[in-house]
């Protein structure tokens, strides 16, 4: 008989070590794991991270050596039990005499999904599953959208004031060198949250209009450690991507990893393609949607061939519009500020829905977080695990 706080609390720690491996463990997911002997001391724990390949149970077990037998395995995630980059989890459980398994929750993919309890119960392994399910779920929702459909999870992301405005009515600057003028909406640390944001994404994505009007970098300033640098996508129809843009340049110079910007066009000139091309930026043309732009679902099918399991859209009011009209945003992530800029500014989202009201998008399981005098909703347009 298993004590239902004490599984809380172990299971706790496994996910706390699982969010060690943020930014270090995609496409795969986030994976914890603790040991703890029939004393209810831990004994082995272990952290997933892509690079150093060895899943977290394994890296308990070999924490824990002999002292695993007998012992209870706390996990967020369903151990494997298929030969992958890795043999089975489940095999090396087994071989250690564990006695117990608790888990958050089974593998999200529907083909192996449950796979791996079945094969430890065969083996006399008790096992229990739901412990923080919640919790489990949200961390490794990206790996579950990834895993059941072949593309990233999207996350829609915007600063915004009271009134839904993201913005003063802006003219593009007449250079790319230009200072743009201080315009912030949120405070620090919101801000500072918006990295983190970023560094728990695979990819950043914007319109070629952002990059027009703000010269952005698009870049995780987080600071935190990460396997793969975060890939900068713009949406850009027909090349307007100034070569003198901080964004080129940033490639072009050396000093960011070249092939981490990559621009999806509807129609490419074959000199403005070289050029960006010679200067390190990945160009590559899809077919165009009813408005002449890349289409959207066909960005999301490619990103994720190039194993990139979540996606942050940090557009402008084009293609924020664009992208809830698409169905393609999985979840939001909006920032509110206690400031009203009125008419004539520019609304979070053009053009989102033309139907009915009872046809809008509907967001779901809503969470609300403060950042000092900011706050922000996150909720959700589609269950990654249902959808």
């Amino acid at each position: 008989m298993s004590d239902h706080s004490t599984d809380e609390q172990f299971l706790q720690r496994a996910l706390d070590l699982a969010r060690q491996g943020i930014g270090l463990a995609s496409p795969n997911p986030y994976v914890g794991a603790v040991i703890v002997d029939p004393q209810g001391i831990i004994v082995g724990e272990g952290t997933y991270t892509y690079d150093g390949l060895k899943h977290a149970e394994v890296l308990a077990l070999e924490q824990a050596g002999g002292k695993a037998r007998g012992s209870t395995l706390y996990i967020n995630l369903e151990p494997h039990c298929h030969q992958g980059r890795t043999a089975p989890c489940t095999d090396a459980l087994i071989a250690a005499g564990i006695r117990r398994v608790a888990a958050s929750m089974p593998d999200p993919n529907p083909k192996v999904s449950g796979r791996g309890f079945e094969k430890l119960r065969g083996a006399g392994v008790d096992v229990e599953v739901g412990g923080l399910q919640a919790e489990a779920q949200r961390l490794n929702e990206a790996f579950a959208r990834y895993t059941r459909h072949g593309v990233p999870l999207v996350t829609l992301k915007s600063a915004m004031t009271l009134d839904g405005k993201i913005a003063r009515p802006l003219r593009p600057r007449s250079t790319a060198t230009e200072i743009p003028p201080a315009r912030w909406i949120t405070g620090e640390a919101a801000r500072n949250h918006v990295q983190q944001q970023r560094r728990q994404s695979d990819a950043i994505l914007v319109g070629v209009g952002t990059i027009l009007s703000d010269d952005p970098l698009l870049t995780d300033r987080s600071g935190d450690a990460r396997r793969r640098p975060l890939l900068r996508v713009i949406l850009d129809s027909h090349l307007r991507l100034p070569l003198e843009s901080r964004l080129v340049q940033s490639v072009a110079m050396k000093s960011a990893p070249e092939n981490d910007v990559l621009v999806f066009c509807s129609s490419a000139g074959d000199k403005k393609k070289s050029d960006l091309e010679a200067r390190g930026i990945r160009v590559e043309q899809l077919p165009p949607d009813s408005q002449g732009r890349p289409d959207i679902h066909a960005v999301l099918r490619r990103l994720g061939q190039l194993e990139i399991t979540s996606v942050i859209i940090e557009g402008g009011s084009a293609v924020n519009g664009a992208a809830l009209a698409s169905r393609v945003v999985d979840k939001v992530f909006l920032y509110y500020a206690p400031t009203i800029l009125g008419a004539g500014s520019v609304p979070f989202a053009a053009c989102a829905s033309s139907g009915p009201p009872h046809e809008a998008p509907r967001v779901k399981g809503l969470y609300i977080h403060r950042f000092e005098d900011d706050f922000a909703v996150e909720g959700y347009l589609r269950d990654p695990y249902k959808e």
